[in-house]
């Protein structure tokens, strides 16, 4: 099979995850238009960091392309007279600037092409589509029992992973899916044990894991195939969306937000506690779930893409897990995302902020117990529960599984080692990373601790108080030299009550030269 004869060798070093910042430094008004000089970084080195100008126009192109999410973003409106005044353009740039902080710091908007596009345009500039046709139409000069019905544009979030809707020829009413994708910064197997891998996946046989019909990669990239659902995902049952539509539509403003029922917030974490509990022990890494990985087959939860691992691609949440230094190994990660996906089933929408300080009231205390040991302020800190512990919690421990099909899923023990080292690396790329999030953080805190009011004031406190201190010790040390000035004049004279060789209290030198 000739799947890309002559691909460029590699893997994508640029984590996609890595969230961009992005800081309007000065204005700039020419002729007709005001450009605003934007300085950008990515993660928190800055020397990551470079500079672009966008004008009202840039900014409004984008805002339109964003519309498709349905969200109200605080874009300054068009002003047509008097957009040249000095006060007008300070007021507008305010209003970019906190346009920008919205979009950055947005989970799926930050993570969108449209977004990266705007922001860094020298990583982002290819068309990711156009290269994954030319990739799966060299795949079909090779076999052509498959064509391709139409590309479903835009379904999942990452930039560099494209989806398409196949049928076999000799049976054209039963429809597939397949995802093209590159190869990721966390790819840490070697070529052939990565295709050896990457082949493995069809033979794997769960009751909790979605079939794949075929798979196959080279130096470059990945192709696999699987059944296409017309019901979707985990997460389009939540945020009751059509498994066709672009990603920014279904989950960025659901129109109806309701959580699950509670059996079914109980059978489907269990049914995926399972699952992950079974990669575990086959030494088989994942860390990508998250409700859109998870298919639903009538009343069972089928986990996706076991091949993300495999290819090293970064997790959908490495943004939150990455500020978390507790979070360091592929358990914890699933752990971390179980957590993620739990609100989403009970509550019907994402937290808004992690770690979650609160719960909103839920269909269980069981459920609350759950999410408490793995998304607050002191699970992150002291540790949360294994996979198998959330097993043993009383949300999950009296469901009754009724799928009797047996696992299937061996891996030759010299691919396990290579999992194995593949899984060591990517826990240290992390530990790295978030070894530099938190001693920036900390240099933050006290540049801000520095600057703050509060401390201003302290600082000028101490600075009188050292002021006063030195005037003081200065007038003391002038006394002393004062006083010995004294002495030395009154030892000098000649008096008959004295001797030279022996000295005389002040009070008597004071007599004596009287």
């Amino acid at each position: 099979m000739a799947f890309m004869e002559k691909p460029p060798a590699g893997k994508v070093l640029l984590d996609d995850t890595v969230p961009l910042t992005a800081q309007i430094e000065a204005s700039q008004s020419l002729h007709s238009h005001t450009e605003y000089i934007i300085r950008v970084q990515r993660g928190v080195s800055p020397e990551n960091s470079w500079q672009i100008v966008r004008r009202y126009s840039d900014f409004d192109l984008l805002n339109n392309s964003l519309q498709i999410s349905t969200l109200s973003l605080p874009l300054p409106p068009k002003k047509l007279i008097g957009n040249m005044e000095r006060e007008f353009i300070a007021e507008r740039q305010k209003g970019l600037q906190t346009y920008l902080d919205v979009i950055t710091t947005h989970h799926i908007l930050s993570n969108c092409e449209l977004v990266k596009k705007f922001l860094d345009p020298n990583s982002y500039s290819v068309n990711y589509t156009e290269i994954a046709l030319q990739h799966v139409s060299m795949f079909f000069r090779s076999e052509p029992k498959w064509e391709v019905v139409e590309p479903l544009k835009d379904i999942g979030w990452r930039i560099r992973k494209k989806y398409f809707l196949m049928k076999i020829r000799n049976q054209p009413k039963e429809r597939l899916m397949l995802s093209w994708a590159d190869l990721g910064p966390d790819k840490y197997l070697s070529d052939k044990d990565l295709q050896y891998a990457v082949k493995l996946l069809s033979s794997c046989s769960h009751p909790y894991i979605y079939k794949v019909t075929f798979a196959t990669a080279n130096e470059s990239s990945a192709l696999v195939i699987r059944p296409f659902s017309e019901k979707g995902t985990l997460k389009d049952l939540i945020y009751k969306a059509k498994p066709k539509d672009p990603f920014l539509k279904k989950y960025c403003n659901p129109k109806k937000i309701q959580g699950l029922e509670l059996q079914q917030i109980k059978t489907y974490g269990r049914q995926i506690l399972e699952v992950l509990k079974f990669l575990h022990e086959k030494g088989f890494p994942y860390g990508h779930l998250h409700s859109g990985n998870v298919m639903l087959d009538g009343d069972t939860c089928k986990l996706l893409d076991l091949e993300n691992s495999l290819l090293g691609l970064p997790s959908f949440y490495r943004s939150y897990f990455s500020q978390f230094r507790k979070i360091n190994t592929l358990e914890g990660i699933d752990v971390h995302c179980f957590g993620h996906l739990l609100y989403e089933m009970t509550y019907g929408r994402p937290p808004d902020t992690i770690p979650v300080d609160s719960f909103p009231p839920a269909p269980s205390v069981f459920v609350v117990s759950v999410l408490e040991s793995i998304l607050t302020c002191e699970a992150m800190k002291n540790g949360m529960p294994t996979v198998s512990r959330l097993l043993q919690m009383p949300l999950f421990s009296d469901v009754l599984l009724t799928n009797s099909e047996k696992p299937q899923f061996k891996i030759p023990t010299k691919l396990k080692e290579a999992l194995k080292t593949s899984k060591e690396c990517l826990e240290k790329r992390l530990t790295e990373e978030q070894k530099s999030i938190h001693q920036h953080r900390r240099l933050t805190r006290a540049q801000s601790h520095h600057g703050s009011e509060e401390e201003k004031k302290r600082r000028k406190i101490l600075a009188r108080k050292k002021s006063k201190r030195s005037a003081y010790e200065s007038g003391e040390e002038h006394s002393a030299k004062y006083s010995n000035s004294n002495n030395s004049a009154g030892s000098g004279a000649s008096s008959p009550l004295t001797s030279p060789s022996s000295p005389t209290p002040p009070s008597t030198a004071e007599h004596a030269s009287f």
